[in-house]
């Protein structure tokens, strides 16, 4: 069975050609990764905002758009969610100040 993930990366690689006046996604692919990157920034300091108020729901919002824009970031930079798991399950088993030491 797919993943949620891995459907919305194919909806944005699939919407990469689309108009840009009928995609968002097909917007922000054409407007460049520093776009790309710019909106996922935005999306991760809202999401951060939202937890310090301690608004649950509006956490959980947030972070599809996070989500989302993250993947349109990967899509933008050519970068395959499979690479991105791989990395993940290659740090399995590790703590994680272990893995951020190792990265010195």
């Amino acid at each position: 069975m797919s993943h949620v993930l891995d459907k919305l990366f194919a909806t944005i690689v699939a919407r990469r050609g689309a108009d840009p006046k009928i995609s968002y996604t097909a917007k922000l692919l054409a407007e460049g990764v520093e776009r790309c990157a710019k909106k996922f920034g935005e999306e991760a300091v809202e999401t951060v905002i939202a937890a310090s108020a301690d608004k649950k729901a509006e956490v959980v919002t947030e972070s599809a758009d996070v989500l989302y824009h993250l993947m349109v970031l990967w899509a933008a930079c050519g970068v395959e969610p499979d690479q991105v798991w791989q990395t993940l399950a290659s740090r399995e088993g590790r703590s994680g100040l272990e893995e951020k030491a190792s990265r010195k």
